[in-house]
């Protein structure tokens, strides 16, 4: 692999070209900023696939530890997915030049259908991917009974 380097003024793939448009925004507003504790992982990405077999819901938390994580169900049906990103140690003498990674509280709700088995609900966390797998109930079938026709 080799090392590319671009001396143009113009360059489409600096990094600074490509700012966040909504920066300024961010500033004004606290809610949006990455100093909120509950704007943490807001964007944190959450796949929810359902199988014949089970809903099985897969998210994103790189540099969370599995101690640092909460699975919760509440209210009977709301899948709760919760925890805290702790924030690195800064050292007086670091020298930051970017800080993009986001530390603090995060907290994600999912309404569980009516054929969920929450009480057999599992979950694991893998370099850095946190799998929930909730099993479905067998849907019972209405059954049929045929009646007679007279006549």
């Amino acid at each position: 692999m080799s090392i590319v380097r671009r001396n143009s003024v113009f360059d489409p793939f600096s990094v600074d070209l490509w700012t966040d448009p909504f920066d300024t925004f961010r500033s004004i507003i606290p809610a949006i900023s990455g100093n909120s504790e509950t704007a943490a992982f807001t964007n944190a990405r959450v796949d929810w696939k359902e199988t014949s077999e089970a809903h099985v819901f897969k998210a994103d938390l790189p540099g969370v530890k599995k101690e640092e994580v909460k699975v919760e169900v509440e209210d009977g049906n709301v899948l709760v997915i919760s925890g805290e990103r702790t924030k690195e140690k800064e050292d007086k003498n670091d020298k930051w030049h970017r800080v993009e990674r986001s530390s603090g509280k995060f907290v994600r709700r999912f309404r569980l259908p009516e054929n969920a088995k929450v009480e057999e609900v599992k979950a694991g966390l893998e370099n850095g991917v946190l799998t929930v797998t909730v099993p479905k109930a067998e849907v019972k079938k209405p059954e049929a009974k045929a009646i007679e026709i007279s006549g």
